[in-house]
């Protein structure tokens, strides 16, 4: 259950923390990494797929550490996805919460 959930929220995820501010790819995962436990491997696909829907676009940074670092930022398309399944999301929690706490007739 706990693979599905995150393949489920992952992307409400990472446009949450997008809006916040921009940022590189390895730094997604290692804040997402300290709420639950993802790999490199599982953001890239979604950072690509989240580019080709238009929700992000991302531009590179040169680094005087290392490589250039390619940085994702949330687009306006992006924010308004992110409000609606924030929204959704909170709706839900809240349902399966109630019946968690035997409120099952609760609305």
């Amino acid at each position: 259950m706990q693979s599905q959930l995150k393949r489920g929220t992952l992307e409400m995820c990472v446009l949450t923390i997008l809006c916040r501010g921009d940022r590189y790819g390895y730094e997604l995962v290692n804040i997402i990494s300290d709420a639950m436990h993802i790999t490199e491997g599982t953001i890239y696909p979604l950072m690509k797929r989240l580019k080709d829907s238009g929700s992000i676009d991302s531009y590179i940074v040169e680094s005087q550490e290392g490589p250039p670092r390619k940085y994702y930022r949330i687009t306006d398309s992006g924010r308004d996805i992110q409000r609606e399944q924030e929204t959704e999301w909170r709706g839900f929690t809240a349902a399966v919460n109630r019946l968690l706490d035997g409120e099952e007739n609760a609305q």
